[in-house]
């Protein structure tokens, strides 16, 4: 007698798993967690052992699981055009559209509920934003304009300023009025500065490092028109010197010691010296060790800062 051959339910159970996980690009998503808890813990009404930190990352976290869906699910023709994003869920056929599109509204809904209900009506705000500034700006000006990396970077130096505003917890206000001097304290500023300025130096390595896949995607990008890597490495550059004033600005603002200096310019200065090989090679192998560098980067800052709060 002849049997049908049998599917391993653990491996289709892993490939599913698998395929939630790069559709919601949960890895990228562990920046959004760790950023979020880093502005909720700086704050002095911040608890880390706290619900309140709880419900701020959990729909922070929700709300950028929805944008990654919605943002596949609109590039689906670019990535498929792209070896490094071709075998993605949606353009791998793997997962229908239809159902993506329903898993990126719940994502995001319950998200934006969540904080909203469970934090406050300022977090609730920046996610909004967040989301707006991501889909609806940044994913479609990256085929239209190389200006797409500046919008994706504000995008994404908003988590941390939730976390920030999240740690303020509810108020007695009249519903939907947003208290906005939380927005503009030196705190909230500086976590906004630091994402956003780390964020170019890692983007320019990851743009020169994939530039003929970016371009086969049809992709503008800084580097589509550097065919020798040298305007990359000059913006790299050009965008990390401004790094050497978050060095001083979080002492001289008095919610730091002193001490805050010495790791930081270290770690500035070390990422400084990569940017200035790059530069000088233009080669692949370089801008890859500033992009593990920029990976380093981004948790020294954090330690640092968080270890020398006041």
């Amino acid at each position: 007698m002849s049997t049908l051959p049998s599917v391993d339910p653990p491996v289709v159970e892993w490939s599913r798993r698998a395929d939630l996980i790069s559709l919601t690009k949960a890895r990228l998503s562990a920046l959004v967690v760790v950023t979020t808890a880093a502005g909720y813990v700086l704050s002095p009404t911040g608890d880390f052992l706290s619900w309140g930190l709880v419900h701020t990352i959990f729909g922070t976290t929700l709300t950028a699981f929805g944008a990654a869906v919605f943002n596949q699910l609109m590039e689906m023709e670019p990535d498929a055009k792209m070896h490094r994003t071709a075998d993605r869920p949606l353009p791998g056929h793997r997962f229908p559209p239809a159902a993506a599109f329903v898993l990126g509204w719940l994502l995001a809904a319950i998200g934006l509920m969540h904080l909203g209900v469970r934090v406050n009506a300022e977090a609730s705000a920046l996610a909004v934003l967040t989301l707006v500034t991501y889909l609806f700006i940044y994913t479609p000006m990256k085929q239209r304009s190389t200006l797409n990396t500046l919008v994706g970077a504000l995008s994404g130096a908003i988590p941390p300023v939730i976390g920030w505003v999240g740690a303020a917890g509810p108020h007695g206000l009249q519903p939907g009025i947003l208290r906005w001097e939380l927005f503009v304290q030196p705190q909230a500023l500086f976590l906004f500065g630091l994402l956003f300025l780390w964020q170019l130096p890692h983007f320019l390595a990851i743009n020169w490092m994939y530039r003929e896949e970016y371009i086969r995607g049809g992709f503008i990008m800084w580097s589509n028109d550097d065919s020798t890597g040298a305007k990359t490495a000059r913006l790299a550059l050009s965008w990390t010197l401004p790094m050497l004033g978050l060095c001083i600005w979080p002492p001289l603002a008095g919610f730091t010691n002193v001490w805050f200096v010495i790791p930081s310019l270290a770690a500035t200065l070390y990422l400084l010296r990569l940017c200035l090989v790059f530069r000088r090679t233009t080669q692949r192998v370089d801008a890859r060790r500033l992009f593990f560098a920029t990976l380093i980067y981004l948790p020294v800052m954090l330690i640092a800062l968080l270890a020398t709060a006041r």
